[in-house]
């Protein structure tokens, strides 16, 4: 365990939790004697296709629709829960068991979930680890994220990745099933739609915040940055919040700027570099994202990730596609074509740059090992590049942390 002067407010110091192994097993008995016993409900998740699974109801009730997709990580569901870039859709996990190491308020990516659903084999009725705060259950239905289980998850991905990703309803309260088909066929799904909108924070900030101890083997803590630090603007689309701890570990001071703000907005902070997040949807219909960045390149540095990827290709012309059933996971391979590594990345994406379209300007750097996807580019004059895959890798491999240094060498 960290000590207590590093991280004082771990799970693992609170007065009632075990101080050794040795008293641990007795610790969660008795903790799982306690809970009370929760009494079951029919949940139906129906397709657009016509595919309606029946499985028993978790976290909140209600009934949500979005666009059907599915995660293959085995761990890291806190971070994909409250992942902005999730913003309408009802997201399947693949691995069978989830929430055997329940939640804690260290690990969450934003400020509470964004996405509309949560499906999952089975939900672990017991939370054991020592930095757990509370179970899955719990945090779902506070946060008032519908939830299923029980159902053939297998047979879900299956039918997905044949089909494509589809619309849906998930319902607590609607268990007819013509009904919720009719619904998922008329849901708006994510073409076309500007959910940047949605998950965007109100105003601009300050980030603080550096990485946590166990993202270093020595669980050290790294310094604040100097006060004369170079200044760098993240432009925050639904950006994961450990995007911008990497930020602040490499010596940065961070300011984010809501995704709405325009370049004259960015430029009059005089930062040394303008980084672009990631975020949900479509990107095409992000206009007003686009013409910033066509106002920033070539007079700052800039670097994106996944939606801003997207964005940085878009504003120097290139167009962009909606993926079969995208990349969502921890384990994509992307070889990088300068060095003929490949890296093991994690991903959270529907769309993707088109090769064909790319300018002259623009060349690829990155592709992905599966389907020979563009995954990386730069700009030929000016210094600008972005990948679409997640190097903060929160949860996830950590092979792609030396883009952070990249672009701090870009700086100056």
């Amino acid at each position: 365990m960290p000590c207590p002067e590093t991280r004082s407010h771990y799970n693992a110091y609170r007065e009632d939790a075990p101080r050794s192994f040795s008293d641990s097993a007795s610790y969660r008995v008795e903790n799982a004697r306690s809970k009370p016993t929760m009494i079951t409900q029919t949940a139906k998740l129906a397709l657009e296709d016509g595919t309606v699974f029946t499985g028993e109801s978790f976290g909140a009730t209600g009934e949500v629709d979005g666009e059907v997709c599915f995660n293959t990580s085995m761990t890291g569901y806190q971070e994909i829960l409250t992942d902005p870039s999730y913003r309408g859709q009802i997201v399947t996990m693949t691995y069978t068991q989830i929430g055997n190491y329940g939640i804690n308020a260290e690990d969450v990516e934003s400020h509470k979930p964004h996405l509309a659903g949560f499906v999952v084999r089975e939900r672990s009725r017991r939370a054991s680890n020592f930095r757990a705060e509370r179970e899955l259950h719990e945090y779902l239905k506070d946060s008032g994220i519908v939830a299923i289980e029980g159902i053939d998850t297998r047979a879900l991905v299956r039918r997905i990745r044949i089909s494509g990703a589809m619309k849906g309803v998930l319902s607590t309260v609607d268990l007819d099933d013509a009904s919720l088909i009719a619904k998922a066929k008329a849901s708006p799904g994510l073409v076309g739609r500007d959910l940047v909108q949605e998950v965007v924070p109100g105003e601009a900030r300050q980030w603080d915040e550096p990485l946590s101890p166990w993202a270093k083997l020595d669980g050290s803590v790294s310094e604040p940055p100097a006060a004369d630090a170079p200044l760098v603007v993240a432009i925050d689309y639904g950006m994961k919040w450990n995007i911008a701890r990497h930020l602040f570990n490499i010596g940065c001071r961070v300011t984010l700027l809501p995704g709405t703000a325009t370049a004259a907005d960015v430029l009059k902070l005089d930062p040394a570099g303008v980084f672009l997040s990631n975020g949900p949807g479509d990107p095409e219909p992000v206009a007003y994202a686009q013409q910033a960045i066509r106002g920033i390149l070539g007079k700052r540095p800039i670097f994106g990730i996944c939606l801003g990827h997207q964005l940085l290709s878009l504003a120097c012309g290139a167009k962009t596609y909606k993926l079969k059933f995208g990349h969502r996971g921890a384990n994509q391979p992307v070889m990088n074509l300068e060095t003929g590594r490949v890296e093991i990345s994690t991903q959270n994406h529907g769309f993707a740059v088109d090769r064909e379209t790319l300018p002259d300007d623009l060349e690829v750097t990155h592709l992905n090992l599966n389907d020979d996807t563009v995954e990386g580019v730069r700009h030929r004059k000016l210094p600008a590049f972005s990948v679409q895959y997640h190097p903060e890798a929160s949860a996830g491999p950590h092979d792609s942390n030396y883009l952070f240094d990249q672009f701090r060498a870009m700086l100056g």
